[in-house]
């Protein structure tokens, strides 16, 4: 099942694609009046029930989407965590997981526009994949990971260059630099990570292709490592990294600017599309 937010004729929502159309699932499930309450009541099961039993309410043209997670919630990152891109940075695979944050301020949804703010035009791309937490858990061991984890989605990394060598919390959380979504695919319907590729393109050029078993540390890794630093709630995004391929490492150097249109695929889960604005035009 692929489950989103959005806006449907004003009203946010949430529901579940399907190839006819969008199910919603507000409407029909007013004890889970959104996505996170949903996951923090374990609801995901009765979801599917009702997706199962119904017909579409809407086309996916009716909407407006909203990050996959309309509201505060954790967003725990890894940096510097594929082997390719490890290389291309000339940096040692390193002993242990990274993190930073990102804020809910940082985040837009699919079709939402990525702003380029005035004061830096060093706006790069890190197209990523995305745990979603299912269950509240701390000190997880990493073979029971799958028992803490709702599914996965997509997360485009938004990052200002000149900003993050200041602090890598500065360059990680510039306002709408980044986008969720645009569906939480659960774990039951998703492929083998094993079979599964990340590619991100920029105004329809390939930048970034990979695999996710590229990944120095797994999204099960990071789940259990992070588990030991805080408690894991519901709804909590775990992303994993970038591969190879970011603007900055190139020659020359590559910035996303006002126009500009990109796009993150993962086998399975579909493709986080967004515009790039000039933080004038907002």
């Amino acid at each position: 099942m692929k489950i989103g937010s959005f806006v449907h004729e004003g009203v946010a929502s949430y529901g579940a694609k399907t190839d006819e159309g969008i199910i919603d699932l507000a409407s029909r499930l007013p004890e889970y009046p959104d996505l996170l309450t949903m996951l923090q009541l374990d609801g995901l099961a009765h979801a599917e029930e009702v997706v199962k039993a119904s017909t579409p309410d809407f086309s996916e043209n009716d909407i407006n989407y909203l990050p996959l997670i309309p509201t505060n919630v954790n967003c725990l990152c890894a940096g510097i965590n594929y082997l390719d891109h490890i290389e291309e940075t000339g940096r040692e695979k390193p002993e242990f997981p990274t993190l930073f944050y990102k804020t809910s301020q940082a985040i837009v949804g699919h079709g939402q526009a990525i702003m380029r703010p005035t004061i830096s035009h060093q706006l790069d791309y890190e197209g990523e994949f995305a745990l979603v937490v299912g269950k509240t858990g701390r000190n997880i061991p990493v073979e029971n990971w799958r028992e803490y984890v709702a599914g996965y989605t997509i997360f485009m990394d938004g990052s200002i260059r000149d900003f993050q060598k200041r602090s890598v919390d500065q360059g990680k959380n510039f306002y709408k630099s980044s986008a969720l979504g645009p569906w939480m695919t659960t774990l039951n319907t998703a492929p083998a990570l094993s079979e599964m590729r990340i590619s991100t393109r920029l105004n329809g050029n390939v930048m970034q292709d990979s695999c996710i078993d590229l990944l120095c540390f797994t999204g099960a890794d990071l789940l259990s490592y992070y588990s030991h630093i805080m408690e894991l709630s519901p709804g909590d995004i775990i992303a994993t990294g970038t591969p190879g391929g970011v603007g900055s490492k190139r020659n020359p150097q590559v910035w996303m600017k006002n126009g500009d249109h990109i796009e993150v695929s993962i086998t399975g889960l579909g493709t986080l599309s967004n515009t790039i604005a000039d933080e004038e035009s907002f």
